[in-house]
């Protein structure tokens, strides 16, 4: 162990996990083989962390939330395995909602970036530097984040989506849909995005076809759900995206 940092002896470390200087481990944390803690960063009781991530400097993990409804009870912060977190990142742990804060597996969470009590971050996320996650904000896998991206609390962003940096999210965000402008909007579909993630031409013809309904048919989000699922054939993506707005509460992105 580095006789730089302060490192809890009840800490359970795994093998080959490297820890910089000036870095400070307490004692209710896990950290998973091969996982790099570079100088700085503070690991607070609650966190557990995957293997072979990367904490960069001066991040901070598992601080209590800033919520005034916490009142000390035990709580989680989740880092899956080969997730780098990077310089100033502050994760905080969950409360009596959810228990914990959870961010997946193969994600990348650039400088500055904070992640609110009780988010479910999902797998392969990119988020840019200084995005703002409020609690209890859902992200699903494959979403990217662009720069300065302020999250409203409870906000759920759908998996394969785009949001354009600097954007103000008040609304959900759709599976497979571009999100930008002030205020947000619906831009299009993150076609770009779709086909580096291995998506078929006709695949994302048969998501064409759904947001089109959805966005250009001039119907209400009710009439064009009951059109969508009578004229677009039965897939994966189509029961996707309309499970996810039925889901929705804060309702979604519009096209104006």
């Amino acid at each position: 162990m580095n006789p730089l940092s302060v490192i809890d002896p009840n800490a359970k470390i795994g093998k080959d996990v490297k820890i910089g200087n000036f870095v400070t481990i307490e004692g209710d944390v896990i950290i998973g083989d091969g996982t790099e803690i570079m100088s700085g960063a503070v690991i607070m009781n609650g966190s557990r962390i995957g293997k072979n991530c990367k904490i960069f400097q001066y991040a901070v993990i598992g601080n209590v939330p800033q919520d005034l409804k916490f009142k000390g009870e035990y709580s989680l912060a989740e880092i899956g395995d080969n997730t780098v977190i990077r310089e100033f990142v502050t994760v905080h742990r969950g409360t009596n909602s959810r228990g914990t804060t959870k961010i997946g597996n193969n994600c990348l969470i650039m400088a500055y970036n904070h992640i609110g009590h009780d988010c479910v971050i999902g797998n392969n996320i990119i988020m840019s530097n200084a995005c703002q996650v409020a609690g209890e904000v859902e992200i699903d896998d494959h979403a990217v984040i662009g720069g300065g991206t302020l999250i409203h609390q409870f906000s759920l962003i759908g998996g394969y989506s785009m949001i354009q940096g600097g954007t103000r999210i008040s609304k959900d965000v759709p599976p497979y849909a571009m999100i930008g402008r002030e205020p947000m909007r619906f831009i299009g579909l993150n076609l770009v995005g779709l086909r580096r993630r291995g998506f078929s031409t006709e695949k994302i013809g048969e998501i064409t076809k759904l947001y089109h309904i959805l966005y250009q048919d001039g119907l209400n989000m009710k009439q064009a759900l009951a059109k969508a699922e009578e004229e677009i054939p039965e897939s994966e993506e189509k029961q996707y995206v309309i499970n996810f707005i039925k889901k929705s509460n804060r309702g979604i992105a519009n096209n104006k």
